[in-house]
């Protein structure tokens, strides 16, 4: 599990990722070691402070995601979530408590739950996970090999069209300082994604539904932004903002992981999955 018991103090004590602890004069990974009170770490070369919080060891400054995330869906071999905007899938960089596979462990209790596929922090809608380790892998071949059927919806400005139609780019992601943002290149398209104009809305903005065909690092937020309709409350395309040590949750982007549709692998049953459909802004 994610969750060591301290044999010392008897405390569970959180791994934290990314960050090393420095204790009694010796580098520890921390989530191995546990004391009481503040301990010191290091986190990209800065000084970070680590705090006991509920019998976990979590970073001082974790910014705190006030949104509840539901499960749609639990049975014997899978587990469906709709996240909510502003949370991880799971632990990396500073979160560690706030995201959605610890919250689910602890709600549930169940320890082995595995994501199935990645989800972006700002996207808000369903994950799937796998219950079973040994289903695990059978469940993550089919994201590896396009077998699912994803729909997503996203608010945009309104676009001439034709709609709906294909959009296909290649993709690349640079190096250096611009490393956040995916760019459009010249070369053999590797990202495909129908979109289709489905409600014009007030203030010069549209509902969107997407199906990609394909799954790179932010794909649908770069393509739309490569036809110059960027979704509403991206902070990365079309222009990077600038970081904030505290999420606008009043400002969240406007993207969301509908369905999810597949034949499962374990049973051969046709599985189908669905979130409710948000209001416009």
């Amino acid at each position: 599990t994610d969750v060591e018991d301290d044999q010392a103090g008897g405390l569970a004590v959180q791994p934290v990722h990314g960050v090393e602890v420095h204790q009694s004069g010796r580098l520890a990974q921390a989530g191995h070691q546990g004391l009481a009170g503040i301990e010191t770490a290091r986190r990209d070369g800065q000084e970070v402070r680590l705090v006991h919080h509920q019998q976990v060891l979590v970073l001082e400054d974790e910014p705190e995601v006030p949104f509840a995330s539901r499960v749609l869906h639990l049975d014997e071999h899978l587990l469906v979530a709709d996240k909510p905007h502003f949370l991880p899938v799971t632990p990396g960089g500073l979160y560690v408590q706030q995201t959605l596979l610890t919250r689910l462990r602890r709600t549930t209790g169940l320890a082995e739950l595995s994501p199935l596929h990645r989800l972006d922090r700002e996207t808000a809608g369903l994950v799937a996970f796998s219950m079973r380790p040994a289903e695990r892998a059978a469940y993550q071949a089919l994201f590896r090999d396009r077998a699912v059927d994803k729909r997503y919806e996203c608010i945009a400005p309104a676009g001439p069209g034709p709609w709906p139609r294909l959009l296909r780019h290649r993709l690349v992601e640079p190096e250096g300082e611009d490393f956040m943002q995916m760019q459009v290149v010249a070369g053999e398209p590797n990202a495909e994604t129908w979109v289709d104009q489905v409600q014009v809305l007030p203030g010069g903005l549209a509902r969107y539904e997407l199906r990609p065909r394909t799954g790179l690092k932010h794909q649908l937020r770069a393509q739309m932004n490569a036809l110059g309709l960027p979704m509403v409350g991206d902070r990365i395309y079309p222009v990077l903002q600038p970081h904030e040590s505290s999420p606008r949750f009043d400002a969240p982007l406007q993207l969301w992981a509908r369905e999810l549709a597949f034949r499962d692998p374990v049973t051969g049953a046709e599985r189908h999955f669905s979130a409710v459909t948000m209001a416009a802004p």
